[in-house]
């Protein structure tokens, strides 16, 4: 009996240890009262735990905060209340101009339709091939979730690449009708587009036998997003007009709205841009400054 006793009192000291190398099980979410997430990793000596990591903090941009995106802003707000409303709805490429809204957009939809149950959870690219266990997990739940992935864009040869066209319409398994991707990139395709890419039409020694097959395959995940919205840079009026916009928001005067022209386009000049980023980024510094 003291030899089993030992035996026992050893087995619950090495569990103990391991228990202290192995990562803890994840908090489960709590999907009625939150309603952003993050996708994380916590790392252990024996591997990591994946979990959903509520944000405490939210952006509280509204819809109505965002300018001179009219059309975009329109076709998103449509697609997310049909996907809310149990519709079918698409998945979504926001790409163009940096700076123009394409991130902020999505979390303004998130805010505008959040009391009808839906929900975000944010993807980092290098955790993209574990979109078939987020899908798994949140399938069947009443809740409405859309994935989003920000500043998409890869190189060569990523392995998320071929994770996101999988997960986008090429499983064998169909897809959750909980659950839409938004992607934000400032490249069109996802992917460098080069010169090489046309001079392989050209047959040389040692030249591409199936040139079209290589362009084909780098448009091909773009393609498996629904729609696609375009931003463009804005003019100096609509740049203007935001900062206007922005500096009524953070309570300035008309007279200090009006006085802060010469400088908010000197900032802009300084900056090589006139993106709603930008005008955002001078509404703050000027606000600031005001006694």
């Amino acid at each position: 009996m003291a030899s089993l006793e030992q035996l026992l009192a050893r087995a619950e000291n090495v569990l103990a240890r391991l228990e202290a190398v192995l990562p803890a099980t994840p908090p489960a979410p709590d999907w009625a009262h939150g309603y952003a997430f993050r996708w994380r990793k916590r790392p252990g000596a024996f591997g990591s735990a994946s979990y959903f990591q509520a944000v405490a903090h939210v952006s509280d941009i509204a819809l109505d905060n965002l300018q001179h995106i009219g059309p975009q802003k329109q076709q998103i707000a449509q697609n997310t209340r049909q996907f809310v409303a149990g519709r079918p709805a698409n998945n979504v490429l926001l790409t163009g101009a940096r700076g123009t809204g394409k991130s902020s957009l999505i979390k303004a939809c998130l805010n505008q339709f959040a009391q009808d149950g839906l929900r975000l959870i944010e993807v980092d690219k290098a955790d993209l091939a574990e979109l078939p266990d987020i899908v798994e997990l949140v399938a069947g739940r009443p809740e409405r979730f859309i994935i989003f992935c920000d500043d998409l864009s890869f190189e060569e040869g990523e392995s998320g690449y071929k994770a996101l066209k999988v997960a986008l319409d090429g499983s064998i398994a169909a897809q959750s009708d909980n659950v839409l991707i938004y992607a934000t990139s400032n490249r069109r395709h996802l992917l460098p587009e080069r010169m090489s890419d046309n001079l392989g039409y050209q047959h040389g020694n040692d030249g591409d036998l199936h040139p079209g097959e290589t362009v084909e395959e780098k448009i091909s995940l773009s393609e498996r997003f629904g729609l696609w919205l375009t931003f463009y840079p804005f003019r100096q009026d609509d740049y203007l007009d935001i900062v206007n916009h922005w500096l009524t928001m953070l309570g300035c005067t008309a007279q200090q709205v009006t006085d802060a022209r010469g400088e908010a386009l000197r900032w802009a000049l300084q900056r090589g841009s006139r993106s709603g980023r930008v005008a955002w980024q001078f509404a703050r510094d000027y606000a600031g400054r005001l006694p």
